[in-house]
């Protein structure tokens, strides 16, 4: 059902006001079953933090080592802090993990939404398994709340979708059988989850007035920030929007340090002297920008509206071609020396979480290996316990710890600030070629 004008403005106006937490009695009469479904870096927090306010949680996910894993209240990642939370809520019966969809009163869908194609236009396909499991346990009056991130009008075709798989149901609020359906994306950083699973600001946009109201009324029940109402396509636009802005700046930075490669400056020097004009704030550059958000979601803008999304194209290009620009200049240092064995220090998308999604590192090892095949890759990752499949495929890919790698490389590259790395003794790497693409050991 499309808004009527008047109903898109009350909704808006309630992006500028300070939503307050309701009261958790409240909250718990309205909402007494959740379900989250896909029990990944974002959902599992999610369903805990929900959980540890009395809320019975089903989680639901594919992955039989993560449900396995969850119901002994041990986290299957690394998140700092977080072991503690799960276990307790686990404990006390308020968070169960299963395979299998269930009847709830909620429903929070953090399933991944990556991109497909030539043109990055958005794969739903977990989407739609995820409502392909759902739809028959739906009942009037629920809310189903897509949290993964998403294109504009994702949500609403969520929406239809259910409908389709479920015609006695309606979208049209005002009906008895009507359900409501909102967007609520994501903005932790995997490694700060537990600060700002509670604290961060949230934008919720509803397809109705009454989705958004409910869809805040839920997230009321942990978050403690001030939740932001508009409508679902705004939401969604919104996220986009700040993971593009990011991608911009890191851009800009990635494109200085091939600039000042090709003239010989020192980009740490340079950036760090810009950076004392009292308004510059120019960001680090790096081997490449990764994870499951900033990689992703600007593609989705570009996608949408290619003729418009100039600057965040161009910043997209920049950020992916920066792993060949690395992998350059590993192999011009291999061609000049004698041992052909590599030192690779972190794989994993950012500093100190195991997150391999869409990590530069990571492809640039993969790559290494296969144009240099008589070239041994030693792979220094202090948060991951063995190699992921697509690495562990070639056979001159392996594993080692910090010491073994450096004493018998020739070529050391750091590709993932981990704290493991900084502040290391460098007299460790005398005699090697050293690349260092974030700049911590200068």
């Amino acid at each position: 059902m499309e808004r009527s004008e008047p109903q898109r403005q009350r909704v808006h106006r309630g992006s500028m006001r300070k939503e307050k937490k309701v009261a958790n009695t409240a909250v718990q009469n309205t909402f007494k079953d959740v379900c989250v479904v896909g029990l990944g870096y974002i959902g599992l927090p999610t369903a805990a933090f929900i959980a540890s306010k009395g809320i019975k949680v089903t989680g639901v996910d594919v992955n039989p080592t993560f449900v396995e894993s969850i119901n002994r209240g041990e986290v299957p990642f690394v998140e700092p802090g977080f072991d503690e939370l799960l276990k307790d809520v686990v404990e006390r019966g308020l968070l169960t993990a299963r395979f299998d969809q269930v009847e709830a009163d909620a429903y929070i869908v953090c399933v991944p939404t990556p991109f497909k194609g030539d043109n990055h236009e958005v794969d739903t396909k977990y989407i739609n398994s995820a409502v392909d499991a759902m739809a028959p346990r739906l009942r009037p009056g629920a809310l189903v709340v897509l949290e993964s991130t998403s294109p504009p009008g994702t949500t609403r075709n969520m929406a239809e979708y259910i409908i389709e798989k479920r015609p006695d149901l309606s979208l049209n609020e005002e009906d008895e059988n009507a359900i409501f359906v909102a967007h609520c994306p994501e903005r932790v950083l995997p490694g700060q989850i537990m600060e700002e699973m509670e604290n961060n600001d949230r934008v919720i946009g509803g397809l109705t007035p009454k989705g958004t109201e409910l869809a805040r009324d839920l997230y009321a029940t942990f978050c403690t920030a001030e939740l932001l109402t508009t409508d679902a396509t705004t939401a969604e636009m919104a996220k986009l929007t700040e993971n593009s802005f990011r991608d911009v700046n890191i851009a800009f930075a990635n494109e200085l340090s091939l600039i000042s490669d090709r003239l010989g400056i020192d980009v740490w020097e340079l950036i760090e002297l810009a950076n004392h004009h009292p308004r510059v704030n120019i960001l680090k550059p790096g081997p490449g920008v990764g994870g499951h958000c900033i990689a992703v979601d600007p593609w989705f803008i570009v996608s949408a509206v290619p003729e418009e999304a100039k600057i965040v194209r161009q910043a997209r290009e920049i950020n992916d071609g920066k792993p060949s620009f690395v992998l350059d200049k590993v192999e011009k240092a291999l061609s000049k020396s004698d041992n052909k064995r590599v030192a690779a220090l972190g794989i994993a998308f950012k500093a100190d979480i195991d997150d391999l999604r869409e990590s530069p590192a990571l492809g640039i090892v993969e790559q290494l290996a296969e144009r240099n095949p008589e070239t041994t890759v030693s792979v220094v990752e202090p948060n991951v316990d063995s190699l992921p499949d697509r690495l562990a495929a070639h056979k001159n890919i392996e594993l080692a710890d910090f010491t073994t790698a450096i004493e018998s490389a020739g070529v050391v590259v750091l590709l993932v600030d981990h704290r493991e790395f900084v502040g290391i003794d460098q007299n460790l790497l005398n005699g090697k070629t050293v690349i260092d693409t974030r700049g911590i050991w200068r």
